[in-house]
């Protein structure tokens, strides 16, 4: 549940323990707001018991797309792990040499698994995820064995987008995918930033098909940050075109406000500014954000 301030003082109570299913989902409509219809003061979470244990496995893989490839047969497969993070060359090189993770740097792309429950549960749910992956032949396999090598294998991946910044300024994207649509959507993102002149480092969250590229430049050069923004856009679009979204967890904000059109028709924005007016009849609240400049309606200032 929340409590928001609306924009003419009201405080409103919506979701919470206490209340029931009946009426519109509302709760649902503010968490997505990115505060267009009211100030949000309190959260109300349900804290979850903590699995038994937990385990992480690293696998590298000779190429982009089989690494993708396993990706999609894991959670096709049905079995859904609570983490499946993706790293490319680029990236595994410069984590590496920030966190001396033990990583391998002979591959073209890693992925690090991670499975939770009894011991029993991780050790059947490894034994079939290495199963499936053998189908792709990944060239590095390595399963902790205690709670220092699986400190070791996330060490890097928490500290990249730090270490990342050591070597180069980046635009870090943001877009959702099928996951049956990774290995063609990774070669599409290379040839995105190849085509600008610009190198790029995936690193994301492949479970669930949230990508993150980090587009690298020189944010000194005016016109590699014109093309950065250019291959961000190209990237995003792609990510509609195989039938995912423009973002997974950074919202739409300013940066893909623009974008929205190629992921909604001008019927479906209009809908979703009436609900925004509603709220805020005079778009005082984040009013430059989430939807284009052009087509939102007339408000008195």
């Amino acid at each position: 549940g929340l409590r928001m301030v609306m924009l003419d003082g009201t405080i409103v109570d919506i979701g919470g323990s206490e209340c029931d299913a009946a009426g519109y989902d509302l709760l649902g409509l503010v968490i997505g707001s990115e505060g267009q219809l009211g100030v949000v003061t309190e959260a109300t979470v349900r804290i979850l018991r903590a699995a038994e244990g937990a385990r992480p496995m690293l696998m590298g893989f000779d190429s982009a797309e089989s690494a993708g490839a396993c990706v999609a047969a894991i959670i096709g497969s049905g079995i859904i792990p609570v983490a499946i993070e993706y790293m490319d060359r680029p990236a595994i090189k410069v984590c590496e040499a920030f966190a001396h993770a033990g990583y391998p740097l002979d591959v073209e792309a890693l992925l690090i698994i991670e499975v939770e429950g009894s011991e029993a549960e991780i050790a059947d749910l490894i034994a079939r995820i290495t199963g499936i992956a053998e189908a792709f032949k990944p060239s590095t396999l390595r399963i902790s064995q205690s709670a220092t090598e699986s400190a070791a294998i996330w060490k890097g991946r928490k500290s990249a987008f730090g270490a990342m910044g050591r070597i180069a300024d980046y635009m870090c994207m943001d877009g959702v995918i099928p996951t049956s649509r990774l290995p063609e959507v990774l070669s599409r993102i290379t040839a995105i930033c190849e085509g600008y002149g610009l190198a790029v480092a995936n690193i994301f969250h492949a479970g669930d098909g949230n990508l993150h590229p980090l587009v690298l430049y020189d944010m000194n050069d005016p016109e590699q940050l014109e093309k950065a923004e250019l291959a961000g856009g190209d990237i995003l679009k792609v990510c509609v075109e195989v039938g995912g979204c423009l973002t997974g967890e950074h919202g739409v904000g300013i940066e893909k406000r623009e974008l929205m059109s190629e992921q909604f028709t001008q019927v479906d924005l209009d809908q979703q500014m009436q609900v925004k007016s509603v709220f805020d009849p005079g778009w005082k609240l984040n009013p430059a954000k989430v939807f284009p400049l052009e087509g939102r309606p007339a408000v008195s200032a």
